[in-house]
């Protein structure tokens, strides 16, 4: 079986979801949801509060397009690539940079966060080829790379390890791994769903896949687990439809022999790492995806 741990309810995390599940309630039924959907995406993420001590730049290297992330005291010869979420469809590097200090002050690692193009304008395989070039890119520089992504961002960063064998480590938060939509959890964890829409995430899909198969393992990579993978974390909330996009990925890839390791968090909502001030849950999984990328990357460097 794949190893996994299943993290219960806390009871602070019990009292503040139902102010959290009303928050995501009255935003995306809000004004600017509904006129402007990719603006209130980014002002969605942009409300994760950035870390003091994590420096915030623009990248001035073409091939690693977005913004940077340099926490106080930065391991000088690692560094991470983080790959956002948005349906592929939305998502902006400069919405993300509260998110991941978070990550950059925990982990002591250079995280660079990829402004890859959005679909429906740009289809398959394009954002894929940008990732993998940046992890190519990132080792040259520093010699010792990691990748995060979260939602169609962990769902991309699967893709691009099956591209590329230079990354010593990755996590991945609720990653959409199945673009067929064909998992249990799409209908059985409906009720219970805070944030996602299968019939939004259909519209999505077809925009990001263009002419491809919603099967290929470039879009879908549960379809296709590769040879060699590194060491790699999946956190999933329990509540959400996507669920067994991560355990599915999960249990195969630990079929195949790879080193994974599934995380799965009782009643939590799709990317709930984002929910640093609300949730014990979110600062807690922050806490053991940096101890895992500790882990793993320390060997490599």
């Amino acid at each position: 079986m794949t190893p996994s741990d299943v993290f219960p309810l806390s009871d602070a995390d019990r009292e503040a979801l139902p102010a959290l599940h009303d928050m995501f309630r009255r935003f995306w039924s809000g004004p600017l949801a509904q006129a402007a959907p990719r603006v209130a995406y980014d002002a969605f993420f942009a409300a994760t509060p950035p870390l003091a001590g994590v420096a915030l730049h623009p990248s001035t290297d073409p091939s690693l397009p977005g913004w940077v992330c340099v926490p106080e005291q930065a391991i000088g010869d690692q560094a991470l690539l983080y790959l956002h979420g948005g349906a592929y469809a939305m998502g902006t590097a400069p919405a993300y940079r509260g998110f991941v200090s978070q990550i950059a002050a925990r982990t002591r690692r250079t995280i660079f966060i990829l402004e890859y193009p959005l679909a429906p304008e740009t289809a398959l395989p394009a954002a894929i080829g940008l990732a993998a070039g940046a992890v190519e890119r990132l080792r040259e520089r520093y010699g010792t790379v990691g990748v995060i992504g979260d939602s169609a961002g962990g769902g991309l960063t699967l893709a691009t390890l099956a591209q590329t064998g230079k990354a010593a480590a990755a996590v991945v938060f609720s990653p959409w791994t199945d673009l067929t939509l064909s998992g249990a959890s799409l209908r059985e964890r409906a009720a219970s769903e805070r944030l996602l829409d299968e019939r939004a995430l259909r519209a999505a899909a077809r925009g990001y896949l263009g002419g491809a198969a919603a099967d290929d393992p470039r879009a879908s990579p549960l379809f296709g687990i590769p040879d060699a993978l590194p060491p790699l974390l999946v956190q999933v909330g329990a509540d959400e439809i996507l669920y067994d996009d991560a355990r599915r990925y999960a249990e195969r890839a630990h079929a195949r022999g790879h080193d994974v390791t599934l995380q799965e968090w009782t009643g939590m909502p799709h990317v709930f790492q984002q929910n640093v001030e609300q949730l014990e849950a979110a600062r807690h999984a922050l806490d053991l995806a940096a101890a895992f990328l500790e882990r793993h990357m320390a060997r490599r460097g």
